[in-house]
Order: C-alpha cells, then sequence, then structure tokens
C-alpha cells in the first residue's frame, strides 16, 4: 500500500461530503417512502457494485468470498442494514443535525466496548474521553425535559449498533481480508432486505426515481472513495476527518430541510468530537 497522507484526507473529505449528499437524499426519500423502499432500493445497487469489485480481484469472487467465519460476517453484514434502517428513519423523525451530533459518539462506545469484549488496554485518559463524550450527549438529548422523546432515542441505538459493528469488524479482520468483510456486509444485507422488503415495498412515482438513482450512485461512490482513501494511507491519518460528515450533513440540515441548531446541540456536539479526537490521538499515541 502506497503512503500519502495529502492524497488520502482529499479523499477521505470528498468520501464525507458525498456521504452528507446520500443522508439528505435518504432523508428526502423517507419522508415520501417507507425506509424499507429505500434501503432496499439503495442495496440492489451495493450488491451489485461490490459483486463488480470482487470480480476483479485476485482470484475472483470466489477468493473474495471465501471465509471460515460465516456466521460472523453474515451477522455484521444484517447488523450493518439494520443500523442503517434505523439511521435513516431517524433523519426524518429527528433531523440531520440532531442524528449526526448523537451519532458522533459511536467510536467512543467502541472504545468502551472493545475493553470487556476484545480485552484491549484503555487508559484512564481514554476513559475520562468517553465519560465525557457520554455527557456530550446527555446534554443533546436532555431527558426530562420537552426537547426529549422517544424518537431521540434512535440515534443513540444506531450509534450503538454502529459501534457493535465495528467490534465485530475487529473480530473477523482477525482472519479475513478487508475485502472479504466488505463483500460480506453487502451480499448478506442485500438478502437479509430481499426476505423482507416484498411485504413492504412501494414502487416510487415519476422524478424520484432521480432520487433513487443518485441514492445508489452516493452511496456506492461514498464506499468506493474510502476504499481509495484507505489505500492511499493509514486509516488512523484519515480518521478525524469523518467527523466532517458531522458539519456536511448538518449543513444539509440547516440549508435544505430547516433543521434547527441551539446553543446545546452545538455545545453537546463539541464536546462529542473533541472526546472522540482526543481518545483517538491517546490510541495512536499507544499504538507508536
Amino acid at each position: 500500500m502506497q503512503d500519502n497522507p495529502r492524497l488520502g484526507i482529499m479523499l477521505m473529505v470528498a468520501t464525507m461530503t458525498v456521504f452528507a449528499i446520500q443522508d439528505g437524499v435518504s432523508r428526502y426519500l423517507a419522508e415520501n417512502y417507507n425506509v424499507i423502499t429505500v434501503v432496499m432500493i439503495r442495496y440492489i445497487f451495493f450488491m451489485l457494485f461490490v459483486l463488480a469489485y470482487s470480480a476483479r480481484q485476485q482470484g475472483g469472487i470466489g477468493a473474495v468470498a471465501c471465509t471460515n467465519q460465516l456466521g460472523l460476517q453474515i451477522g455484521r453484514g444484517v447488523l450493518m442494514v439494520a443500523q442503517i434502517c434505523i439511521a435513516i428513519l431517524s433523519f426524518s423523525t429527528v433531523g440531520l443535525v440532531h442524528f449526526h451530533a448523537v451519532f458522533a459518539s459511536y467510536p467512543l462506545i467502541v472504545t468502551a466496548l472493545s475493553v470487556p469484549i476484545l480485552g484491549e488496554q484503555v487508559g484512564w485518559r481514554r476513559w475520562t474521553a468517553v465519560l465525557v463524550g457520554f455527557c456530550g450527549v446527555l446534554l443533546i438529548l436532555r431527558p426530562g425535559t420537552s426537547m426529549f422523546s422517544s424518537a431521540s432515542i434512535l440515534p443513540v441505538v444506531a450509534a450503538a449498533m454502529m459501534a457493535v459493528y465495528g467490534i465485530m469488524t475487529r473480530f473477523a479482520a482477525r482472519r479475513d481480508t478487508a475485502n472479504t468483510s466488505f463483500f460480506w456486509t453487502a451480499i448478506a444485507g442485500g438478502a437479509a432486505m430481499m426476505v423482507i422488503a416484498p411485504f413492504f415495498w412501494v414502487p416510487p412515482q415519476g422524478g424520484d426515481w432521480v432520487w433513487m438513482g443518485i441514492l445508489c450512485l452516493t452511496g456506492t461512490g461514498g464506499h468506493y472513495l474510502l476504499i481509495r482513501a484507505l489505500d492511499a494511507t493509514k486509516a488512523s491519518t484519515i480518521q478525524p476527518f469523518a467527523y466532517l460528515q458531522l458539519v456536511f450533513a448538518s449543513s444539509i440540515g440547516v440549508l435544505v430541510f430547516d433543521d434547527r441548531l441551539d446553543p446545546m446541540l452545538i455545545a453537546g456536539s463539541s464536546i462529542i468530537v473533541g472526546s472522540g479526537l482526543f481518545a483517538l490521538q491517546r490510541e495512536r499515541q499507544k499504538a507508536a
């Protein structure tokens, strides 16, 4: 693998931009169609992309798909598609700003779960960052006030599911390549959607097929850019720039969907991002 940090960072910024656009399109479609329909169309295109990508790798699809931990890989894929469904539902219930402000806490949840599940060592500084970050989540949710609702929990559930997915991916990486995990993320998730989608299917109308097409292109394009970014440089170099999705998606939420920014939400999201960046820096120092 080459090590070109500048190229990797540029590709990561582009990835976050594309994913933010995808979130905006997903919210528009979720407000007009059920979530299952939206995710099903997106995953069909995603599966086709992954099959084409895998066919170009050494050994073809057979080599990429080969794994001796099939249950784990299928579980990862199903968990990811379920997380996407909850995330898109959150876009239309609490808005892009609220969702991404809370969802930014998922790396901190990964850090917390890595101790009992993976047996990793986490020092007091990173534990402090986790606790401070969760205080930021409470600032955003404000339980016990009129600002809190049952829908407010959805981003927390999505973040927790993403964290568990991250832990499962680390387990899978001990034996399987990144390409193998990428393959089963698409195939297992797509197969799960094919089972349940017929019960919820609502055909898109007129110009909404264009938005469905944009959703497919941004989803697939974002994954491709992320692969390129990881090929260009180390994951630890580009990981901090993942928080740009919060900025880009929130901007779309405010400018396009009239989402509201309030001081507590801004303060909470700032605390979460700051804690996440601190924990990431400590992890990099420990690895070095």
